[in-house]
């Protein structure tokens, strides 16, 4: 771990990063801005991961007094990972076939017909407790009648993949057996709120003639206000509308992934040891004696003995690890391995072709509509994952090293 306390910072940064020319200039800009914040508490955090995002590093934590900062949650509020393992070992199903298909191919084929991806939405509304509950409870959303039209319309995306660094993948663990893991939010609905009241922060902090610079993108909420209760209101919406948009496809992936097997190989699939984490979000929570608002973004809560899910780049490795309650990162690891290359960046030093000859040589099978932009997520476009583990042994202990095997990408 490094600290950066110099005359640029009013609180230390702490970054767990193997040396300083592993961050980028303008993530450290943004560091520095947040370090200046009258209403930080202790200092910032950067993980192994992190990179430049809007207002606040992807990969930085903060803990504020009594307030929030809707940039520093994001505008994918809740977006996050769940996973589950099998009973099933790959080499006992990978060389079934289906057709002219491997039963992976087939698998993924199925996942592509069952779950909405990219801009993609279900053409009739599905379940949603979720959102049940929040037509049941309009009395805490009226007061912001921009936004109460995303409830109706969330029925139709519920269960649905998105795009991006978005993904559904069946993985082989290092015991052998198959597992699944899916990375989503809160889809539309987490940016919508985002937008809407980092606007009403903007506003207000002009009013209040607040020493946060407008350009630094942080604009503030004190919780005790109306604006900052609605923010936590729909904010809380949307992760809980995340956690189930992740459930219902793994709901989704499960069935295809028994059906397949259970058909073709003639075997009883069991899912065991779920986990379904959130990396987007803020929480009230205790840290060196005081009740502070935790912001991760891009960030993974794990306190001493939680599991968590730390995703790499497809085609790559990923991540089940147990915490170890560090409470100098506030109980937080990475949420991934960390972009290298911004998407056009990326899509300028790696060709379509790159990319898919690499995901054919290790055996990955990708299931993609469009692979034009393909090269936007590849695994050259990320950190090494093991790389980033490797900085954050005193944050978490892997439990479970996972390979990709098939992937849908929006």
């Amino acid at each position: 771990m490094l600290v950066i306390f110099n005359d640029k910072t009013k609180f230390p940064v702490k970054t767990w990063l193997s040396g300083m020319d592993r961050l980028e200039e303008s993530c450290l800009e943004q560091a520095y801005n947040l370090s200046n914040l009258p209403f930080i508490h202790k200092w910032v955090c950067l993980m192994p991961d992190t990179h430049t995002g809007m207002g606040m590093p992807i990969g930085g934590v903060i803990a504020a007094k009594d307030v929030i900062i809707p940039n520093a949650v994001g505008v994918d509020i809740g977006c996050g990972m769940v996973f589950t393992a099998t009973n099933i070992k790959l080499d006992a199903i990978k060389d079934i076939t289906v057709g002219t298909s491997t039963i992976i191919q087939s698998m993924i084929g199925g996942i592509m017909r069952a779950i909405p991806v990219g801009f993609e939405s279900y053409k009739e509304k599905q379940k949603s407790e979720v959102l049940d509950t929040a037509l049941e409870s309009m009395d805490k959303y009226n007061d912001n009648p921009e936004l109460t039209h995303l409830i109706d319309e969330g029925y139709f995306q519920v269960g649905t993949l998105g795009g991006g660094n978005h993904f559904i993948e069946l993985q082989e663990d290092g015991d052998g057996y198959l597992c699944i893991m899916i990375h989503s939010g809160s889809r539309h609905l987490g940016k919508e709120i985002c937008d809407c009241f980092h606007k009403k922060a903007r506003e207000l902090n002009r009013k209040w003639y607040s020493e946060v610079p407008d350009g630094a993108r942080l604009a503030f909420l004190p919780v005790d206000t109306n604006e900052g209760k609605q923010y936590l209101n729909w904010m809380n919406l949307a992760m809980d509308y995340a956690f189930e948009n992740r459930e219902r496809m793994l709901e989704k992936t499960c069935a295809v992934v028994r059906e397949h097997i259970e058909k073709y190989a003639g075997l009883s699939v069991e899912f065991t040891d779920k986990i379904n984490c959130h990396h987007n979000y803020a929480a009230l929570e205790n840290h060196y004696g005081a009740n502070v608002w935790v912001h991760r973004k891009g960030a993974t809560r794990v306190r001493a003995g939680e599991l968590a899910v730390i995703p790499g780049a497809m085609g790559s490795y990923s991540y089940v690890v147990e915490g170890r309650g560090n409470e100098e990162s506030f109980c937080t690891s990475s949420h991934g391995a960390g972009r290298a290359y911004s998407r056009s960046g990326a899509m300028q030093a790696f060709t379509t072709e790159q990319v898919i000859v690499d995901l054919k040589e290790q055996g990955v099978v990708l299931g993609k509509r469009k692979k034009n932009d393909v090269a936007e997520e590849c695994r050259f476009a990320y950190k090494d994952i093991d790389e980033v583990m490797a900085q954050q042994t005193d944050i978490v202990t892997p439990i479970r090293k996972l390979k990709t095997v098939g992937v849908v990408k929006g």
